[in-house]
């Protein structure tokens, strides 16, 4: 299929789908730090810089579009569709009525299957239905692919399969191991402590795209022998399922900052590449797994429309469970200590928490931090 990425990020969606022979003809994203990457990884596909100024595309048969979820995201302002940013998505159904693509993929944080009632769902699937589109959506754990747990919604909406076909088919168990604070490594986020820790066995927390002026936000790493280290950017990347090194091009370009918000907000590339390979062999949708949608205010975590009616379906996060090593033997490179500074205040909001805690973490953290001030002491001393 011939693709046209819309808030196309650095890729990971097309990068993906190119799995199943795919191919972008042209890209479409503002945020000059993105458009650096993208032009550096697809130099001979066009990027358009403002989705809302296009007024036509190439020819196309699919129309992707990770369309921004700050105003969807938990982690957000939680504006719903109204935000300024997320109601970007207004331009994806401008565009469909004018280059009329067969196929649209759209990807957003699973937070708005949720949020306001479940009104931003609702106004997706009433613009489908509008067109003549069916349309199907799954919840995805990039866990069944890496060692990052990460849900994202990825909606297919067709004028000429069933979306059901392609992302409702797949299913499998998660098969993780027992896990120890002394035999694995552990991830969470040190930005957090008093309402939760973003815990990950063997597995880090989902990977966030940092803040607007390019602070990084990466999670800490416990690792068996008690170290604690945030992980490499190059590393973060392979968490996402790109190369190492894919946003090296806005280092080159001045802007390095940006590198862990590039990584944040992408497309984890082999989720894509999954519906790339299923685009171009569909299954068969087993429609004993349809359930009554309701009339619930939180949309389900799969759900489908085949043209005559809505359901809700029966299917786990997880199409596949590739294997992969453990994330300590997952890294390749040295991760950065947790400083001293980091380290004291998730100790603090540690102990003020009334959260059940793993055995032994609180005095692991303590550990590294007294390793990290005994170190900063002698260091001084010098």
């Amino acid at each position: 299929m011939r693709i046209a990425g819309l808030f196309a990020g650095i890729g990971g969606l097309e990068s993906g789908l190119a799995a199943g022979g795919h191919a972008a003809e042209i890209f479409c994203e503002v945020w000059r730090p993105a458009a650096t990457v993208l032009a550096d990884r697809f130099p001979e596909t066009p990027i358009l810089p403002d989705v809302r100024a296009i007024e036509s595309l190439p020819a196309h048969d699919l129309m992707t579009a990770g369309f921004p979820c700050q105003d969807l995201s938990q982690a957000g302002r939680t504006l719903g569709m109204a935000g300024a940013k997320s109601s970007l998505v207004d331009h994806v159904f401008r565009l469909m009525d004018v280059a009329r693509p067969a196929h649209v993929l759209l990807e957003n944080v699973s937070f708005m299957l949720r949020l306001d009632g479940g009104s931003a769902m609702a106004k997706l699937v009433e613009a489908f239905e509008a067109r003549g589109f069916r349309w199907a959506y799954r919840t995805v754990d990039t866990l069944a692919f890496l060692p990052q747990r990460r849900r994202r919604v990825f909606m297919l909406a067709s004028r000429t399969i069933d979306p059901a076909e392609i992302l409702l088919v797949d299913e499998a168990e998660p098969t993780s191991p027992a896990t120890a604070l002394d035999t694995h490594a552990h991830g969470f986020y040190w930005t957090e402590g008093i309402r939760g820790l973003g815990w990950g066995q063997d597995c880090v927390p989902t990977l966030k795209n940092g803040s607007s002026v390019g602070i990084p936000s990466p999670p800490a790493i416990l690792m068996a022998d008690g170290a604690i280290v945030t992980p490499d950017i190059r590393d973060a990347e392979r968490l996402q399922g790109f190369p190492e090194d894919w946003t090296a091009a806005a280092t080159a370009a001045g802007l390095a900052r940006f590198r862990w918000s590039l990584v944040g907000n992408a497309v984890s590339v082999p989720v894509a590449a999954w519906i790339g390979e299923r685009l171009a062999r569909p299954g068969r949708y087993d429609a004993a797994r349809d359930r009554d949608l309701g009339a619930a205010e939180r949309w389900p975590d799969a759900a489908r429309f085949d043209g005559t009616g809505r359901r809700a379906v029966a299917i786990g996060a997880h199409p596949v469970f590739a294997a992969r090593p453990p994330l300590a033997a997952f890294l390749r490179h040295p991760g950065k200590p947790l400083s001293v500074r980091a380290s004291a205040g998730f100790l603090s909001r540690l102990d003020r928490t009334s959260l059940r805690l793993p055995t032994g973490f609180r005095d692991r953290v303590a550990a590294h931090l007294d390793r990290m001030r005994g170190a900063a002491t002698a260091l001084a001393a010098e």
